[in-house]
């Protein structure tokens, strides 16, 4: 008997604690009283309390129940008879399902709402309301996916109409993150696109997405590797044709195709060494297969040597070109820059020293991206601002891609006899010009007709034009050739005209790994051939280095660095 009754006070005061499932979101708010017991309702206290089919999402992530009595643990019996209850809160960890605006917000005729992760269809179950959905199991049916239908956008809790648009849904992993993906198409009003957001908020399985987590998700689903992540930003940034040319290869695979080859390469030199120290030359392999494998690392190493000796031409397309205008005072340096721009960008004055400052304005000259900067005109000065502004003017020459030099054609042309004009640099600029100098002969319209196209003996460099940006007399051809010659220094076209290959490395990230795998190379080619165990390992340091281009090999620690510069809708 007493054993009996200890265990009832066991059952009915000291219950065994329930630990609720992670998953479930929330406890119900309502407070019914507690059964009696004998009734069908009651439960002893060591029992999982019921609770009913949850209602967000396929997952299950959430739903209620009520405790009673049997349910509180701490012995409060009066909180026992009247039910208590508490809310549990998911972190972002247990919220997969993410969501944001994928296109600029602002007034437009579309705007998308992407929303991806495991609970998306439950978002449209609860959002969208098209023609073909039903009631009751013909409303749970999923829809037919990659397929846009016409809809209500609605509230998932009053049911309010937010919009009339458009629904896609993307089944996974046939999607961009290889997750269930739910776009959801309205009008781009300001409080059209909050209201929306604000009830996808609603949903507590739901969490804003962060910068470039959509393309994350991609990548680490295998649909992208880091090289198609990067060109796919650079597409979105791209300001120009070649830009955009450059990005759209990329983000297609087509580097992540060349670093591959570059990759196996080394991989099966990596393996003819490996051959070496599991059987030993001479017993089952063929001997010269060490001389066989240096062969192809050095084939391999002058291959990423020419890629690294290409002057920085892929980070310089991407990013932009440096082009420093230079010259005398009043040589037509500023007009030069608001020709180029097509507009007052600078001001123009007969005075000496007007631009004391570098201004920069990015432009498109022959599609490609150029970052032009005018300059204080160079010369000895006593004044302090003007001082300064040649100091500037002079570094912007030196750390610059392209230097353009303006030059008054009346002032520096000398007349050499009958052979023409020979050309006269002023003396503050002659520390500033070099072999790939460029430039332009300014105001040939101040110059008698006849001598206007005669030859000029002592060119300092093979490209110069002439022009007056007051007539617009030569502004066309120098425009073309200026353009050409741009496109054949970065390698855009060959001497011939042709197109050229375009450049592999279009990061830093990318020349800082094909530099390390070049050391590597280098090391595995001063490793003696008695020591195979280490030659085999600085090829395999080599492969990761190559291998982390591209996200092959764990690179967790650069991930980050990649995804943060996209907008949050991508």
């Amino acid at each position: 008997m007493s054993a009996r009754f200890a265990l009832g006070a066991r059952t009915a005061r000291t219950p065994r604690p329930f630990i609720p499932d992670y998953r479930v979101a929330s406890l119900s708010t309502s407070r019914k009283p507690s059964p009696k017991k004998g009734t069908p309702g009651h439960r002893l206290a060591h029992t999982a309390p019921r609770y009913p089919p949850l209602a967000f999402g396929p997952h299950r992530l959430y739903g209620t129940w009520s405790y009673g009595s049997s349910a509180v643990a701490d012995g409060n019996a009066r909180e026992a008879a009247e039910g208590s209850s508490e809310q549990l809160l998911l972190s972002d960890a247990q919220r997969r399902t993410i969501y944001a605006l994928s296109t600029p917000p602002g007034k437009a005729g579309v705007a998308v709402v992407r929303v991806s992760g495991p609970d998306a269809l439950a978002v449209r179950r609860q959002m969208v309301q098209t023609g073909r959905d039903g009631k009751g199991k013909a409303r749970e049916r999923d829809p037919e996916p990659w397929r846009m239908h016409r809809c209500r956008v609605v509230h998932p809790t009053t049911k309010e109409v937010l919009d009339d648009g458009l629904a896609v849904f993307f089944k996974g992993p046939k999607s961009f993150t290889t997750e269930d993906v739910l776009e959801i198409h309205v009008h781009s009003g300001r409080a059209i696109i909050s209201s929306v957001l604000n009830a996808i908020a609603c949903l507590p399985f739901c969490r804003p997405a962060e910068r470039g987590e959509f393309t994350r998700r991609a990548f680490e689903g295998g649909r992208l590797d880091l090289t198609q992540v990067e060109g796919l930003r650079d597409l979105i940034d791209a300001e120009t044709n070649t830009q955009r040319k450059l990005a759209l290869r990329n983000a297609e695979g087509a580097t992540r195709a060349r670093l591959d080859k570059l990759r196996n390469e080394t991989i099966q030199c990596m393996a003819l060494i490996e051959a070496l120290i599991d059987f030993g030359e001479g017993e089952e392999i063929e001997e010269g297969i060490y001389e066989q494998a240096r062969e192809r690392v050095l084939k391999l190493r002058d291959t990423i040597s020419l890629h690294l000796n290409d002057n920085r031409k892929g980070e310089i397309m991407r990013s932009g070109i440096r082009l420093a205008i230079f010259g005398p005072p009043n040589a037509g340096k500023s007009s030069l820059l608001n020709f180029l721009a097509q507009r007052e960008a600078a001001i123009v004055t007969p005075v000496p020293g007007t631009t004391r400052d570098i201004l920069e304005l990015s432009l498109d000259i022959g599609g490609l991206p150029v970052i032009v900067a005018d300059t204080a005109g160079l010369r000895k000065t006593d004044d302090v601002v003007e001082k300064i502004g040649v100091e500037r003017a002079k570094q912007s020459v030196e750390s610059s891609d392209v230097s353009l030099c303006v030059l008054p054609a009346p002032d520096v042309l000398v007349p050499s006899g009958a052979a023409g004009y020979k050309l006269q640099l002023p003396a503050s600029l002659a520390t500033l010009v070099t072999d790939k100098t460029l430039f332009l002969l300014n105001k040939v319209d101040l110059l008698p007709s006849s001598d206007r196209s005669s030859a000029v003996n002592n060119l300092p460099s093979e490209h110069i034009w002439r022009a007056s940006l007051n007539t617009g007399e030569g502004t066309q051809e120098f425009m073309q050739g200026f353009a050409q010659v741009l496109q054949q220094r970065y390698n855009l076209l060959t001497e011939d005209g042709s197109r050229a290959e375009e450049p592999l490395i279009t990061h830093a990230r990318h020349r800082t790994h094909l530099e390390s795998a070049l050391q590597f190379l280098d090391a595995f080619l001063q490793t003696p051939p008695e020591d195979v165990v280490l030659a085999a390992e600085e090829l395999r340091y080599a492969a990761q280095a190559i291998g982390k281009i591209s996200g092959l090999i764990d690179v967790e620690d650069i991930l980050d660095a990649v995804f943060r510069d996209f907008c949050i809708g991508k």
